[in-house]
């Protein structure tokens, strides 16, 4: 019997060719902001403010389009994140962990050979992700819906779009995105690469509603964007190509390697005797392995390099995600940072993870494509009779994948000012 945990979610967005307009070039600009604050009190004399005077208000940080003026003096070191992976994620062999096997995370590695990292790439990828330029009404960023904190998924069961529309799906948690070997996305797999899913919500209608040609002209009517397709590509044109390789970079160095669990791992290969992990949680990685969780799951990444029919939909249910012959199939995602990931599967209807669990446990449906590993000896959907005890323990097990420092690391933050700090939009 297999278990397989499908936690991570695709935006619903259609399936919309990569635009391949001329590229638009930035006019000049010089990167600075138009509303510079003067030196002083604000009166414009340059002199401090008198004794006892209350400090001016520090104007927002727009620039000439009268949008948010992104961070672009930082320049966030992606590559030396990356390349911190430890041995068990870069190997190509297979890692051992409390006597159970799991396969190699390298060979599941999706990163074409004309798109690999780079610095200056990825900054730019950052600073488009999370700008609401990309929406036709300036009201919505890629950001809105794949949040940091949140593993970069969505809290809401359904995400809010531009005009205030919903997706028909969860969004797609992007954790390890790099690591599933066919390299296609959303929930579907209807996206052959990152690349072409990175510029189908922003033309989606109700997602963000904008066509890429407009976009490239959008951008280059800003001050700063020029200079940064410059760093990243050699000159400033800008092209939805560009676009598309910049977000997914960014997007690829999404890797989640410093939770609980990996302290356990690494003290382990280390021949470290120090206990990291409770028996709750030990316990839970027991059932995890002896429930056959593990293969759907089967790296120390936990994913897996195909979609699965887990039998969260029923025959007659309208969404049967793949389709055709694999109706009912839906992209296996990773459980890193699943247990900030709520809600859970494809539609976002199971609001924890004790659901989830229950759901493996008593609620799988009958699919005619059910995975056979989901079927017992008679070819019913398996019941697992787990008890209350088993149940806490598995998902005292899926805590340990969450990984605080890439929930907050500010390489993966937002460039642009709080909200508090942004222009009024009246």
């Amino acid at each position: 019997m297999a278990v397989a945990i499908t936690a991570l979610a695709g935006c619903n967005d259609d399936d919309e060719p990569v635009n391949d307009q001329p590229s638009t070039v930035i006019p000049g600009g010089d990167g600075s902001p138009v509303n510079s604050p003067d030196v002083g009190d604000g009166s414009g004399d340059g002199q401090p403010p008198g004794n006892g005077d209350p400090d001016p208000e520090p104007e927002p940080r727009v620039d000439i389009d009268g949008l948010p003026l992104p961070d672009t003096e930082t320049s966030p070191d992606f590559e030396t994140y990356v390349a911190g992976q430890p041995g068990y994620y870069t190997s190509l062999s297979s890692t051992e962990f409390n006597n159970i096997r799991f396969t190699s995370v390298a060979t599941e590695d999706n990163t074409p050979n004309d798109n690999e990292l780079s610095n200056p790439v990825a900054k730019l990828g950052r600073i488009l992700f999370y700008d609401v330029r990309l929406s036709a009404n300036n009201t919505v960023s890629c950001a809105s819906c794949h949040q940091q904190e949140h593993g970069f998924t969505d809290p809401a069961q359904l995400s809010t779009g531009f005009e205030g529309g919903h997706t028909g799906r969860h969004s797609m948690g992007l954790t390890n995105s790099r690591y599933y070997d066919p390299g296609r996305f959303f929930w579907d797999e209807r996206a052959a690469t990152l690349e072409v899913q990175a510029l189908m919500p922003i033309q989606d209608p109700v997602e963000m509603g904008m066509n890429l040609f407009d976009l490239e002209t959008k951008l280059g009517q800003t001050s700063f964007y020029g200079q940064l397709f410059t760093e990243a590509f050699g000159d400033e044109a800008i092209t939805s190509q560009r676009i598309s390789f910049a977000m997914s970079q960014f997007m690829r160095a999404m890797v989640s390697y410093e939770s609980k669990f990996d302290q356990a791992v690494q003290a382990e290969l280390n021949n470290d005797p120090t206990p990291v992990l409770t028996e709750q949680e030990l316990r839970g990685l027991d059932l995890f392995d002896s429930l056959n969780c593990i293969d759907c799951h089967t790296t120390t990444a936990f994913v897996l390099d195909r979609n699965h029919n887990n039998g969260s939909v029923t025959n007659n249910d309208p969404d049967q995600g793949v389709g055709g012959n694999l109706a009912g199939f839906f992209k296996t995602g990773s459980l890193r940072n699943i247990a900030v990931g709520a809600p859970y599967f494809h539609d976002g209807h199971l609001p924890d993870l004790m659901s989830v669990i229950e759901f493996y446990n008593s609620g799988i449906n009958n699919h005619a494509n059910l995975s056979p590993d989901l079927r017992d000896r008679s070819g019913r959907p398996v019941r697992m009779g787990l008890t209350q005890a088993d149940k806490e323990a598995l998902v005292a097990f899926l805590e340990t994948l969450t990984d605080d420092g890439f929930l907050s690391n500010p390489i993966f933050s937002d460039p642009f000012p709080p909200e508090e700090e942004a222009p009024s939009s009246e």
